[in-house]
Formats: structure tokens, sequence, C-alpha cells
């Protein structure tokens, strides 16, 4: 049985929320599926994504096939990074702890990243808003009564 992972849309027309599943090839894209993973909602700037990472990992080395889009999400999320650096451990290369300490260095960058990315699109937001018009009345002169 081919098991892909995929996202399974939920939500109504033109507002979609999708799962992170975990599904056998052959069954419909909102169908049947083995376990759900996680979520992703694509409306909220930036997206929003929730992931069981070690189920994703499990799933992986079972032997899954992510989809693309999902392939892009666990990629974001560092899934992939780290089954690569299990690979490393399994071939004799390092050891586990050494995998982890890699991981979480590139996880406290990644996370400095995201935070900057947001945080300027957050004060191009600010920038880009019109700024209210301030007018100046002058005073009425007491000189005209």
């Amino acid at each position: 049985m081919a098991v892909k992972i995929r996202l399974q849309r939920h939500g109504s027309k033109k507002r979609p929320f999708y799962f992170i599943v975990v599904a056998d090839a052959r069954a419909p894209r909102d169908g049947k599926f083995i376990q759900k993973i996680g979520t992703y909602n694509p409306l909220t700037v930036p997206a929003t994504i929730q992931l069981d990472r070690q189920k994703a990992l499990e799933w992986l080395h079972k032997g899954a096939e992510p989809t693309d889009t999902v392939r892009r999400i666990l990629s974001f999320k560092g899934v992939l990074y780290l089954k690569h650096l299990l690979r490393g451990v399994k071939l004799g290369l390092f050891d586990e702890a050494a995998a982890m300490q890699k991981f979480q260095k590139w996880h406290e960058e990644h996370e400095a990243h995201v935070k900057r990315r947001n945080d300027e699109h957050r004060r191009s937001k600010l920038a880009s808003r019109p700024q209210p018009a301030v007018k100046r009345v002058q005073a009425p002169d007491s000189t005209e009564a």
C-alpha cells in the first residue's frame, strides 16, 4: 500500500483550512485517512502551521511520501533536516547527541529568521498605512470684533 502525507481541505468556499494527514494514495483527497499529524492555515500572515514533528518523522521513516506542498511545510518545520541528521547517525558519521545539537542550533537560527521576517512585515504594514491628516486651525483675530 502506497502511503502519502498530504493536505486534506476543510473550510468554506474561498476560506481554505487544511489538515496534514497520512493517507493511502488511492483514497480521495478529503476522504479516509490513517492519521492526522497537523494543520495548515494559509489565510493568516504568516501562514499558521501546527505539526507533530515526531509523528511526521515516524511516517517518513516508514516510507510515506509527502506531496510537494507538504514537503515544503516539513522542510520549513525542520522535519526533513532532522531525518537527514538521523540518517547520518545511522551511517555512523556522528552520534545522536551531535545530531540533536546541530538541529537545536538550526532551529534557533530558523526561529530568529522567521521572527525577523514577521517584524519586517509588521513594520512595512504600519508604514504603508495612511497617516491621519492633521490640519492647523488659525486662532480667530480679536481685532475684527
